[in-house]
């Protein structure tokens, strides 16, 4: 059996070596995901943290206290969703597929998730944690300087302009909707 030539790649391409090693090299990603469910694990931590600290102090608490609790944990749960979202989503579309079909743990934004529609969803959160971050802030407006709120503001308009600028822009772009997602 005689050992066949490759051929030389076409002009202007790599040649497949370095198209494979190019390919392969998604898998570095892989410790970066791996690290991120280490942080999904400190949120989980300081989640539970948190909800023990207002059960055992909830007598000495005041509504707005209670609220500020509240808000924390709220805010520690969206910040996990983000996590999820970046996690399972990002290694789908950028490291190997997970071969979730079929299984009644899939999440449903899962089946037609590409870079485009995680890049929405990711700057909705964004906007969403900030937005409990801001009410959190007014909600404590006594103890915080004027000058904190007004940047704050400032910061969550900054999130929805921007959100709001790639949404218009991937519209424009891929002519796509997102009405199903």
């Amino acid at each position: 059996m005689e050992h066949q030539p490759q051929s030389p790649a076409p002009l202007g391409q790599p040649p497949s070596w370095i198209a494979q090693m190019i390919f392969a090299s998604r898998w570095l990603q892989l410790p970066i995901y791996l690290g991120l469910i280490v942080v999904q694990a400190v949120y989980a931590y300081k989640f539970i943290k948190s909800l023990w600290h207002l059960i055992v102090n909830l007598n000495q608490m005041d509504a707005n206290t209670i609220m500020l609790a509240v808000l924390n944990l709220i805010d520690v749960v969206m910040i996990a969703n983000l996590l999820v979202m970046v996690i399972v989503g990002g290694y789908e579309i950028f490291v190997s597929k997970l071969r979730t079909e079929g299984h009644p743990d899939e999440p449903e934004w899962l089946s037609h998730v590409n870079a485009s529609v995680l890049k929405v969803k990711l700057s909705m959160s964004i906007i969403s944690i900030s937005s409990i971050h801001l009410l959190q802030t007014f909600v404590n407006a006594a103890n915080l300087p004027e000058k904190t709120m007004m940047w704050q503001l400032l910061l969550h308009l900054g999130f929805l302009a921007s959100a709001l600028a790639m949404a218009y822009t991937d519209k424009v772009l891929y002519g796509t909707s997102h009405k199903n997602h």
